[in-house]
């Protein structure tokens, strides 16, 4: 499989605390990729320099083979790269079709935009039904769905979810699962990082262990289920 994105020794600083120490890794086009490890560990912040939220104290970030390190947020949405953040942060006091309306912001195409408001109802038929309603009055598990359905809306290549299970019912969790391998099999690769680390390993292809900001341990999802490397990550905190 070609490499969609590639990163080489990122590092990301806030103020004198280094949450990312040179780390890579890569992201294989159409596969899951899970990012593991305990609360701390780097696994937030990773996805969020690639993204623009972040700066990058060093390193290189290569997306469909072309340097973005230092590209801002609203130019890598319309390359191909979303991502759908820790905590859902949904707008509550807009309705449902207009928080979705904004991850189309970047496309310019009425026929892609068409087809975006097409995938994310079918895929989120509640979705629908609740367009009008503000987003604040949602459940939990709804608000996960627009925050997907959202980051969806730009027709991402590839998809970052950040603790896309955080906080949910069981119900939901698996639904979400369901949903995570549903967008693979429609052509979506995707990077998550989960605390939920069984039902992350038993959809992912590979993943990658952070530990105070390293990669300890990478593989495939098989092999890493019965690592010490991922035991240690978690038991030994950071």
């Amino acid at each position: 499989m070609t490499s969609l994105l590639s990163v080489q020794s990122l590092a990301v600083r806030y103020g004198p605390i280094e949450a990312v120490r040179g780390i890579d890794f890569d992201i294989k086009e159409g596969e899951i990729v899970a990012f593991l490890g305990a609360n701390g560990a780097g696994k937030s912040s990773t996805l969020n320099a690639l993204v623009g939220l972040v700066p990058v104290a060093s390193g290189t970030v290569t997306f469909e083979g072309q340097a973005i390190t230092d590209w801002p947020p609203e130019m890598l949405a319309p390359a191909g790269m979303t991502l759908s953040p820790e905590g859902r942060r949904v707008f509550g006091a807009l309705s449902v079709a207009e928080n979705l309306a904004m991850g189309a912001y970047a496309i310019k195409n009425k026929n892609a935009i068409e087809a975006a408001w097409e995938r994310v109802y079918s895929l989120f038929p509640i979705l629908y039904e609740r367009r009008d309603q503000y987003a604040g009055t949602l459940s939990g598990g709804q608000q996960q769905m627009l925050a997907v359905g959202r980051a969806l809306m730009s027709g991402p290549k590839l998809l970052l979810l950040d603790e896309p299970s955080l906080g949910l019912a069981p119900k939901i969790i698996g639904q979400v699962f369901d949903l995570i391998s549903l967008l693979r099999d429609q052509g979506v690769t995707l990077a998550v990082v989960e605390q939920n680390v069984a039902m992350a390993l038993e959809v992912a292809d590979r993943g990658y262990v952070f530990a105070s900001g390293e990669i300890v341990a990478s593989g495939p999802a098989s092999e890493l289920a019965h690592s010490d490397a991922l035991k240690s990550a978690y038991l030994g905190g950071e």
